[in-house]
C-alpha cells in the first residue's frame, strides 16, 4: 500500500494548503443522510442524469422548471406519471427536452420508492454501505436506476454528500503516477484502487471524498 503523506505534501506544494482545504467536498454523516427527504434525493439524482453530457450551469438554470413540472419530485406523484403525460413536455422550453432522460424520471422515482420502502428511507439505504462496499453501491445505483451509468453514480453520491471517491481524469492520472494502478479501468484495477482508498481512510481518518480530491490535486491539471 502507498503511504498518503507524500501525496498530501505534493498537493499542498502544488496548490497551497488553503486551496486544498477549500476544495474538499462536504461529507454527511449517516444520520444526516437519513434525515434528507426522499424527494430531495430524487431531485438530485435526476439533476445528475440531466447534467451528464451537458453544461452543468445550463441544466441548473432550468431546474426550477423541472421542480414545477415533476411535482417537486415527490416520488409517488412522479412514479405515477404516464408517457402520455410526458410527451407534451418535449415542447416545454422550461426543460431539457431529451426524451430518454425525461422518460427516466418516473422510472427512477419508482426505483427510489422501492429502495426507500426496503430500507426505511433512501438516505438510510445510502448510509448502509460501508466504505469497503463503495463499488458495490455504485453498481447497485447503476443497476437499479436508469441513465445512471458511467461515472454518474459516484457523481450523484458526491452531490448528495455520501462519502465516496471518484475516478475523475485527474484521479486516474494520479493513481498511475503514484504506482497504485497501471492505468487499467477493469474490475481488478478498480478494486485495487478502492482497496487503497479504504486503507488510506483507515490510516489517515480522512473521508474517501477528501482523499480522492487531495489525490487529484497532487498531479498537474
Amino acid at each position: 500500500m502507498v503511504p498518503f503523506d507524500p501525496i498530501l505534501a505534493r498537493a499542498v506544494e502544488r496548490h497551497g494548503e488553503a486551496a486544498v482545504n477549500n476544495a474538499l467536498p462536504t461529507v454527511k454523516s449517516a444520520e444526516e443522510l437519513a434525515a434528507v427527504p426522499d424527494d430531495r434525493y430524487l431531485s438530485l439524482l435526476c439533476l445528475r442524469v440531466f447534467r451528464a453530457g451537458l453544461k452543468h450551469s445550463l441544466v441548473d438554470q432550468k431546474w426550477p422548471g423541472f421542480e414545477a413540472v415533476f411535482h417537486g419530485f415527490d416520488p409517488a406523484a412522479v412514479a405515477a406519471m404516464t408517457e402520455e403525460e410526458l410527451e407534451p413536455l418535449m415542447g416545454d422550453t422550461r426543460l431539457i427536452r431529451h426524451w430518454g432522460k425525461l422518460k427516466s424520471v418516473p422510472a427512477n422515482a419508482a426505483a427510489l420508492r422501492a429502495i426507500s420502502a426496503e430500507a426505511g428511507g433512501f438516505g438510510r439505504w445510502l448510509a448502509s454501505f460501508p466504505a469497503e462496499r463503495t463499488l458495490e453501491l455504485w453498481d447497485a445505483l447503476s443497476k437499479r436506476f436508469t441513465q445512471l451509468g458511467g461515472d454518474s453514480a459516484p457523481r450523484f453520491l458526491r452531490m448528495a454528500g455520501r462519502d465516496t471517491f471518484v475516478f475523475s481524469p485527474s484521479v486516474e492520472v494520479a493513481l498511475v503516477e503514484w504506482g497504485i494502478t497501471d492505468g487499467g479501468k477493469g474490475k481488478a484495477a478498480r478494486a485495487g484502487a478502492a482497496a487503497q482508498f479504504v486503507e488510506w481512510r483507515r490510516t489517515t481518518g480522512r473521508p474517501l471524498a477528501h482523499l480522492s480530491m487531495i489525490l487529484a490535486y497532487s498531479v498537474p491539471e
